[in-house]
């Protein structure tokens, strides 16, 4: 058996627990030996389900980062929290997984990526969305040439009305905003790699407070306070890349349409195109004839060596340890997450001021 790798967890909340400890614990060369929250009660409680005999258990996460038996640190806090936490880790030796988005602001990832190099150690950034089925084959799909070169995405995060009620989601000064920054970071994340471009030239963006304010609004996750709800509900932007490419990138928590979608992205290329509207549909042309095909996938997830299914969290995660395993680049690396950061920083940007913002 290889190495096992210990682990640190700092934010044992809904991301941590939903994702990240399950996942994990999921993994034979991996275990899970220190545990951290603010409030304290709930790294106690994911200690007890998830950690060895004696793992740690603080409030303070520089505990955490003391520890040099501590190999791996994943960060699972609000988005304000990100870069503080992942560069002190990088620069006490650990290798560090932060969820998503990279950070709240665009000079706070940058200087994520900085510590990353200065480090030498790995980091990537949750992006769980690009480990699905129908994301794994249709980046095969692009790589293999398959759309030719891909000029015009849309990048889709739109829910008609499922706002996040619960812990610092509607949080502004948290957070960095919502929807855009919450879901259209997914979406964006996806539609970038796709195309395997990562050169913006300009953004023009919009955000609307439109729906937020109402009383008792119907919600799947019941009603907001409107009082609190200090981020937009909805937020859309045009991007232009450098070899003339553009994306249209339309997120939402709470908008009046049927047309909804999660963590999906459109791609039209000179050779064929394709989409996840409709499950995975490639079209393109062949015989001079107009052809579409629905590629049915099993959505319970992929075989893997073992022989047993995994879903994307899973898979994102075994991959994740096999990077740091291997010393190979994470299928997310930090310059690619961090230009994420920078388009939704200059979409919120531009709403403000109403201006395009261009990129050096």
């Amino acid at each position: 058996m290889s190495q096992k790798f210990k682990i640190g967890i700092v934010g044992c909340g809904g991301i941590a627990n939903g994702k990240h400890m399950p996942s994990l614990a999921k993994l034979a060369n991996v275990e899970m030996v220190a545990f951290c929250d603010v409030i304290v009660e709930k790294a106690h409680d994911a200690a007890g389900k998830y950690g060895v005999e004696g793992a740690r258990v603080t409030s303070n996460f520089r505990e955490l980062l003391e520890d040099a038996s501590i190999d791996i640190i994943h960060v699972c806090t609000p988005n304000d929290s990100h870069a503080d936490i992942t560069i002190a880790a990088l620069d006490s030796g650990k290798h560090v997984m932060c969820e998503k988005p990279m950070a709240k602001t665009a000079a706070d990832a940058r200087r994520m990526v900085e510590a990353a190099k200065r480090s030498g150690k790995k980091l990537t950034i949750g992006y769980n969305n690009r480990f699905r089925t129908d994301s794994l084959y249709l980046k095969k799909v692009c790589e293999e040439g398959d759309l030719g070169e891909i000029y015009f995405a849309k990048a889709h995060a739109i829910r008609r009305r499922a706002v996040p009620t619960w812990g610092v989601f509607l949080d502004e000064e948290k957070q960095g905003g919502g929807p855009l920054i919450d879901i259209g970071t997914h979406a964006l994340d996806l539609t970038l790699w796709m195309m395997d471009n990562y050169k913006p030239k300009a953004v023009l963006g919009t955000t609307h407070h439109k729906l937020s304010g109402r009383e008792n609004a119907a919600n799947a996750w019941g009603p907001w306070d409107p009082s609190k709800f200090t981020v937009e509900d909805s937020a859309f932007g045009m991007i232009t890349m450098q070899n003339g490419a553009t994306i249209v990138l339309e997120s939402s928590w709470a908008l009046n349409t049927l047309q909804t979608g999660e963590a999906k992205c459109t791609l039209c290329g000179t050779e064929g195109g394709a989409d996840m509207q409709e499950g995975l549909r490639i079209n393109g042309e062949k015989h001079s004839r107009l052809y579409m095909n629905n590629i049915q996938l099993d959505a319970k997830g992929v075989d893997f060596y073992d022989g047993k299914k995994e879903n994307p969290q899973e898979t994102e995660m075994r991959l994740w340890i096999e990077a740091i395993e291997q010393d190979k680049d994470p299928i997310v690396t930090p310059e690619q997450a961090c230009v994420v950061s920078e388009i939704l920083e200059a979409i919120y940007e531009s709403a403000k001021t109403g201006k395009a913002v261009y990129f050096d």
